[in-house]
Parts: C-alpha cells; structure tokens; sequence
C-alpha cells in the first residue's frame, strides 16, 4: 500500500496575491528579488514597462512577476544580463527553435568551465604558498613574499 503523501503548503511569499495588480515591494517578494533589482531590470530592458497609478506608483501583474522569476532563475544560473536578454527574446518568441537556446546554454556551459578551471588554477597555488608558510611567530612569509614580487611581463 503506497504511503500516504503529505499535504506542502506553499510558503507565504509564494502566494499569489488575492488582487492584481500590484506595487513593487509584492512583485519584488513573489520573484524572490530585491525592488532595487526590479528597478534595474527595467532599466536594462529586460522587464517592460509597467503601468503606473494615478500617483505614479509602479503596478506589476502576473506576467510581470513570472519575468522577473525567468530573470533571476537565469541571474542563478549565472548567465550574464545579455545572455538574459536573449533568452527572453527567445522566451517569448513563440516561433524560435529550441536549437537557438540550446546553443546559448552550451556557450554559458563553456565559459563556466572556463571559470572553474581558473578558480582551480588560483586553490593550488594558494594551498602550495600555505604549505610553504610555517604560520609562526617569525615575520618571514611565502605568502607575502609571493603577493609582493614584481609582476611578470604582460602578454603580447
């Protein structure tokens, strides 16, 4: 007998709210981003613009918080804002071939081993300068004395 599935309840923040439009503090909370945030997504385009009340307060529906939760599910996917531009683009064209996304992604995949590869790179030489350091009380430190040496050519 399978075992009974526990009732979830969404958290509050979750909550569609029970009249829309709304101001930007609920719209920033139901995306999970800060106001700040939002006021920069507009600015960068990435969010339309919205409509205002007599007294010039932004008013946010459905659609426009469902952008904002694209957005910042893309901002943790560390994608860049113009890689998120482009998705959205492609988001909303009905017409786009998934084949368009997919490369997007592979490229944004690509780059992030690139970073990792360097973070890599940087945790070695930081755990070999550590293990040089005796991490006494003399004053003479590897670490240091690798910080401060003269700087090497830049490439051509």
């Amino acid at each position: 007998m399978p075992s009974p599935k526990k009732a979830t309840r969404s958290p509050p923040d979750a909550a569609a709210p029970a009249h829309w439009p709304v101001p930007i503090g609920d719209a920033a909370r139901l995306a999970g981003v800060s106001a700040r945030m939002v006021r920069h997504y507009e600015s960068l385009g990435l969010l339309p613009e919205v409509a205002r009340t007599d007294s010039g307060y932004r008013q946010y529906g459905p659609a426009d918080v469902h952008t904002l939760r694209f957005i910042r599910r893309s901002r943790d996917l560390g994608f860049s804002m113009e890689e998120i531009s482009l998705l959205l683009g492609l988001w909303r064209d009905q017409a786009r071939s998934s084949a368009q996304v997919k490369q997007i992604a592979q490229q944004h995949i690509a780059e992030l081993g690139e970073r990792i590869a360097a973070m890599q790179a940087m945790q070695r030489s930081l755990q070999s300068l550590v293990s040089c350091c005796r991490g006494d009380d003399r004053p003479d430190c590897p670490i240091l004395d690798d910080l401060a040496a003269p700087e090497l050519a830049p490439p051509h």
